[in-house]
């Protein structure tokens, strides 16, 4: 099953190499033997087309254009590159003059888009493709006795409402209870943690995630779980101004929801990214002795 060419973007390179450690091998479990797209280019982030659409909808058509070349459509597992990827392909299938510009500059540089390419997130093919039951067949270790808070942050149901609930989406508790463990109940799954901001404003981004964590603490999670590389990084980062600012002991583990469905499905954690995170995961251990993970 190789209908998806497979978009990294940048954070899968750098600080978020976990994600692409862990989504990888999950995928080829599941029969999805991702081939990464050839010379893609970095789509410009969620930012940038607040500063520029037409430029942002100009590099992400060169993006859709290596695709449709491929005949494959796109699986962007980062959340703001699968926004900015939605966002350039709604823009340039919109028929604009705008739109009609910039297919004409790609066909200067050898390259044509005809739109008949989608962008799609890895939880909307685990879900609505692969499905459940698949899942739980692949699970040779189940996750129980882990409590898990499912953040979705703001970019991945929001606009584009394809496969979840906009603000109360359940499509990773589902897949996270199908891996044995307990989703809780986390109200505040799309609050928004920041992003970009929360490095240049950081008394507003503290604020932000000490919320995000306060609300899973409160519901008793072991540890967070996301699809989203900034989310991941200023949650983890913050903790330590947090524990600073607010006087609290705030020790809470982030990790990418394919890092936990790779330890399910009994792939080697060594080979999962769980020692990049920057929180100790001990606990996390702990409490899944049972189901035949070790300490760390």
């Amino acid at each position: 099953m190789n209908n998806y060419i497979y978009y990294p973007g940048c954070s899968a390179k750098t600080n978020a190499k976990h994600y692409e450690e862990s989504i990888l091998p999950v995928f080829k479990e599941l029969g999805f033997d991702l081939e990464e797209m050839e010379d893609w280019n970095c789509c410009g982030a969620t930012a940038t087309m607040s500063v520029d659409e037409k430029k942002v909808a100009a590099i992400n058509g060169r993006i859709l254009s290596l695709a449709e070349t491929a005949k494959k459509d796109i699986l962007a597992p980062c959340a703001a590159c699968y926004l900015s990827l939605k966002k350039a392909n709604s823009f340039l299938t919109g028929g604009t003059d705008q739109a009609a510009e910039i297919l004409a500059r790609l066909k200067d540089i050898g390259l044509e888009y005809k739109g008949t390419i989608e962008v799609k997130h890895p939880l909307e093919v685990l879900i609505n493709e692969i499905g459940l039951e698949k899942i739980k067949e692949k699970v040779q270790r189940k996750l129980s006795g882990l409590k898990v808070a499912c953040y979705y942050g703001c970019q991945v149901v929001r606009p584009f409402t394809n496969f979840d609930d906009p603000d109360y989406p359940e499509s990773m508790d589902k897949l996270i209870q199908a891996l044995g463990a307990e989703p809780v109940e986390y109200a505040a799954k799309t609050r928004c943690c920041g992003g970009a901001l929360a490095a240049n404003l950081e008394e507003v981004g503290s604020k932000l995630n000490y919320i995000l964590i306060k609300e899973a603490v409160k519901k008793g999670a072991d540890v967070i779980t996301t699809l989203c590389p900034l989310c991941l990084f200023n949650l983890e980062i913050m903790q330590s101004k947090i524990a600073k600012k607010y006087q609290v002991n705030i020790k809470m583990p982030i990790l990418f929801f394919s890092q936990l469905m790779g330890l399910a499905f009994g792939l080697p954690k060594e080979d999962l990214g769980f020692s990049r995170s920057l929180i100790p995961l001990k606990a996390m251990w702990k409490k899944l002795e049972n189901g035949g993970a070790n300490e760390q």
